[in-house]
């Protein structure tokens, strides 16, 4: 720690007339601000420049330091239990998988959801980036597609991502009356069926391709999409692909003529 600051016509300022300033803001209209605040008015008034871990540490050592704000949840984790999925919709597992184009050496974001019973996919986002409300305009496209009026809506299972807590995604899920279970950390089993989906999709169409853009990526991802859903062979699913598998059993009367004939 040197003792000075620059200031923009790069003379040292020492970190007692700094912290005079600082003081002298406090007595002021500044006295709301907090240090990273209290710095950008150093640097506006004064020309210092200041960043933000030396104005933290300029600030507890003068005592002005303002208690951090506690972050409330609005939406607390539900954590998930163990479930009897004995149909389609009753349970989804929704998660984010990154992917590369080197051409353009740029990543993207690949955002799934399966259902748990018949492995469909039944909603996915694509683009350079992925925020809350690409989750939630997803999710809300795959409820629309798969869940009638009047139908029981589906639970929905994610990890601890940025986009899953949000509170953006939290209230969704309350006005569509979801319930959100959210995994603890570190246990990705518990969200099985999107994991070993994205391992697919890093097996059989990542690693194998090299994409010169985005737009290649997401065509060649559409492609696979179409694939998967409506061709690929489930040996889990008595070697039907997904959709046909989802539509073979709901010509069943009942569940149990499901298991009798699985």
């Amino acid at each position: 720690m040197p003792g000075y600051s620059y200031n923009e016509s790069g003379q040292k300022v020492c970190d007692e007339q700094i912290q005079e300033w600082l003081l002298t803001l406090l007595e002021g209209e500044e006295h709301v601000y907090g240090y990273k605040l209290l710095a950008r008015c150093i640097r506006n008034q004064h020309g210092v420049i200041l960043n933000k871990k030396k104005a933290h540490r300029l600030c507890k050592e003068l005592g002005i330091l303002q208690n951090a704000r506690k972050r409330l949840q609005t939406h607390p984790r539900r954590l998930p239990r163990n479930r009897t999925i004995t149909a389609s919709n009753q349970l989804w597992q929704m998660d984010i998988k990154y992917g590369y184009a080197p051409g353009q050496r740029r990543f993207f974001f690949v955002l799934s959801i399966i259902d748990v019973f018949d492995r469909v996919i039944v909603g996915q986002y694509r683009g350079p980036v992925c925020e809350a409300k690409h989750a939630v305009q997803t999710l809300g496209i795959a409820l629309q597609h798969r869940i009638q009026p009047g139908e029981a809506m589906p639970v929905i299972r994610t990890d601890n991502g940025p986009q899953f807590v949000s509170k953006l995604f939290g209230d969704m899920c309350e006005s569509w009356e979801m319930v959100h279970e959210r995994i603890p950390p570190r246990t990705p089993n518990m969200n099985a069926y999107i994991e070993s989906f994205h391992s697919i999709l890093e097996l059989k169409l990542f690693r194998i391709h090299e994409f010169t853009t985005l737009e290649e990526a997401y065509d060649a991802l559409d492609r696979f999409m179409d694939f998967y859903n409506n061709r690929k062979m489930h040996g889990s699913l008595k070697h039907m692909p997904p959709t046909i598998f989802s539509a073979w059993v709901r010509t069943l009367e009942d569940a149990s003529d499901f298991y009798r004939a699985v």
